[in-house]
């Protein structure tokens, strides 16, 4: 089977979040299964030049037309783990600028790499079987193998897929990019498919046109289905349920494992935990905070936005604060949280120590130390903090929406499973009750508090696991009923 992969973004070239995750682990533990040739496809950007230009090798150059324009394409590849990658180079759109996305050209810009993909794969002589794209920047090849590129015979058997990270970003412009861009005519516009308010929706083409539509979580699947998830799409969503399906993403399990990870005081496993002991010393020494193993420790590594839930966690810190606590935070975001957390740790420096700022080191470490990690947010298609925390014996307080709810466990008093502790009314209260609760484990019953930490630290989030629902979608994809 042969697979490409084609996506804005991909680690550890360059990523902005979750989907730079996926992109870069998935193929990884695909291609361990020896009847897959998996290979991504990305943007070549200045900052890959910049970090990979010198492992990085020139495959051809040519040149495409989008809309009227004459574009250069220079096709350029670099092996990593296993995985051929290969890049979109054109010093206009990509290799010149310094971002990845949020230029007022945006739409131009993907739409040539879309159709640079289809220019080239007969030249890279690997045509797939499964071409799987993620998201709006990529959403439209579905549409144009079907659609534009449909009288090329070596094309006439390829499958597609259309992952959604992020519902949010649907790829809306105008019209006349059909014509303008792609060279194409209004039908498919003007009888509605590809139409959605009055624009031109890239996602609803890809929805529409794909073999099958996957995200990244179950239950983030049947929430995309309901008006106040859907961002406009649900009707669609629905119309197509039967190709729509969630899979839950994994992390790498090499990368964030606290017997290894580089980043950690001390090393620890579920077998010895006094190494996570040491980090959270460390940890409440390096913020600020009052050195004390007694006290339970909530950690916070995140967006500070209004989807990660945090306009509930001002409203009721101070209710936490009551308690015998510490908080450590990390992140940035809306300036009004930002300001707020500030605050927090201004007024109660023994309890709270704000660090509004990125730094990866920081976040493993607080993942580690961390007794309880925090993540109450309003949607959440998969997550992966909370995953990360899990691996190391950090329990999650999370809302019990989208992946969230797929990966924790609540806390069950009377048989003691679980793997952290949810709930599932987003709203203030329930989160301090939530907290409250996982604060009594944590201090009055700690046999049960310690059982909670082998079944979180021992389950299964791995890629390798993961990527067996991906490979079972690709190859019922290729059996001849479909």
């Amino acid at each position: 089977m042969k697979l490409l992969i084609a996506a804005a973004e991909a680690a550890p070239f360059i990523k902005t979040g979750g989907l730079g995750d996926v992109i870069g682990a998935l193929p990884k533990s695909l291609n361990q299964d020896k009847t897959v040739e998996t290979r991504v496809i990305l943007p070549y950007y200045r900052k890959i030049a910049e970090k990979f230009g010198g492992q990085i090798e020139d495959v051809f150059w040519t040149f495409i037309k989008v809309g009227w324009r004459h574009q250069y394409v220079g096709v350029k590849t670099l092996t990593l783990d296993g995985t051929i990658f290969y890049f979109i180079d054109n010093g206009d759109y990509f290799t010149d600028r310094d971002g990845i996305y949020g230029y007022a050209d945006d739409g131009e810009r993907f739409a040539f790499f879309q159709l640079a993909i289809m220019e080239v794969i007969e030249r890279l002589d690997f045509v797939p079987d499964i071409l799987h794209a993620n998201d709006y920047h990529t959403a439209l090849l579905p549409f144009l193998v079907k659609e534009k590129y449909s009288w090329i015979q070596a094309f006439s058997k390829i499958r597609t897929v259309l992952t959604i990270h992020n519902i949010e970003f649907q790829g809306q412009f105008d019209p006349g990019m059909l014509s303008e861009l792609f060279g194409m005519g209004m039908e498919r516009y003007e009888d509605g498919t590809v139409r959605l308010a009055d624009c031109f929706n890239w996602l609803k083409a890809g929805i529409l046109y794909a073999d099958r539509v996957t995200t990244v979580s179950p239950t983030y699947a049947n929430e995309i289905k309901t008006p106040e998830f859907g961002k406009g799409l649900d009707v669609i969503l629905r119309m197509e349920s039967a190709k729509l399906s969630g899979l839950i993403n994994g992390i790498d399990t090499e990368l964030y494992d606290p017997q290894t990870d580089p980043h950690l005081a001390a090393h620890f496993s579920v077998t010895d935990l006094k190494g996570k002991q040491v980090n959270k010393k460390t940890l409440q020494s390096l913020v600020g905070l009052p050195v004390r193993d007694d006290v339970p420790l909530i950690g916070i590594v995140s967006r500070l936005t209004y989807q990660k839930g945090f306009h509930l966690v001002v409203d009721e810190m101070i209710n936490i604060l009551k308690k015998d606590v510490q908080v450590v935070l990390l992140g940035t975001g809306d300036p009004k949280f930002e300001h707020d957390f500030t605050y927090f740790g201004q007024a109660y420096p023994e309890k709270f120590s704000a660090n509004i700022t990125f730094n990866l080191g920081l976040a493993q470490l607080i993942y580690a130390a961390s007794d309880l990690f925090l993540m109450p947010s309003a949607f959440e298609p998969c997550g992966l903090s909370q995953m990360m925390s899990m691996r190391y014996g950090t329990l999650p307080i999370v809302h019990e929406t989208g992946g969230l709810k797929d990966t924790v466990l609540p806390y069950n008093q009377f048989d003691g499973s679980g793997t952290g502790f949810s709930f599932e009314n987003f709203s203030g209260y329930q989160l301090v009750q939530t907290t409250f609760e996982a604060l009594d484990v944590y201090t009055n019953q700690p046999k049960a508090w310690k059982k909670l930490q082998e079944q979180a630290m021992t389950a299964d989030f791995s890629w390798d696991t993961a990527s067996l629902a991906y490979l079972k979608l690709y190859q019922e994809l290729l059996t001849p009923e479909h």
